[in-house]
């Protein structure tokens, strides 16, 4: 019987044939065009196999299908977005890179897949129209000096901010602010402002 207590109570785990389910399927969400902050949730390689009657311009080459997780007032959505390694796809690998923090514009970075889940960054979402529905679709990846976070739909700064009520003056507010002192000789600071 603990096993079982155990099985039910693991946060991913294999189902049986027979076990009993109750979570039911999020609500989709289809996101407005636009600019958004994301988060690497996860990626898993793969290989692109051009379609035999339709080959494209993109030989076979390896693929990374990373997912991102895009969070709103309105709930979360997580868009897949595939990135090719191959030379004719390098400016996208680059804004991937870029858009996460990792790679600086002009400067050459060494591909490290294994730091890229936890990673955010800002990327251009459309709509795309298939079999008669609607999807989201990575656009784009943006390098950080190119984002106008005013224009990010789901920055901080977009949601309109209520004014909380405070009862205490500007001088009783003050009273309660941090003091700050000079660290000693071979302190440090920490981030809030003691060492």
């Amino acid at each position: 019987m603990t096993q079982q207590f155990n099985q039910y109570n693991q946060a991913e785990r294999e189902f049986g044939w027979d076990d009993t389910i109750q979570q039911d399927s999020a609500d989709f969400i289809l996101l407005p065009e636009g600019l958004y902050n994301f988060v690497v949730k996860g990626f898993e390689r793969g290989r692109h196999m051009p379609n035999p009657q339709n080959p494209g311009k993109l030989p076979a080459c390896n693929k990374a299908t990373v997912s991102i997780e895009i969070e709103t007032a309105e709930g979360s959505t997580i868009l897949k977005h595939n990135l090719f390694l191959h030379s004719s796809t390098e400016g996208m690998l680059s804004a991937f890179f870029a858009a996460i923090g990792q790679k600086k514009k002009g400067e050459p970075l060494k591909m490290n897949w294994q730091t890229i889940v936890g990673a955010r960054g800002v990327c251009k979402v459309g709509i795309r129209t298939y079999n008669g529905n609607q999807y989201n679709e990575v656009k784009a990846m943006l390098y950080p000096e190119d984002v106008n976070q005013s224009k990010v739909l789901n920055s901080q700064g977009q949601q309109p901010q209520q004014q909380a009520y405070n009862p205490m003056t500007q001088q009783q507010q003050q009273q309660f602010q941090p003091q700050y002192q000079q660290p000693q000789q071979g302190g440090t600071w920490n981030n809030n402002g003691a060492f």
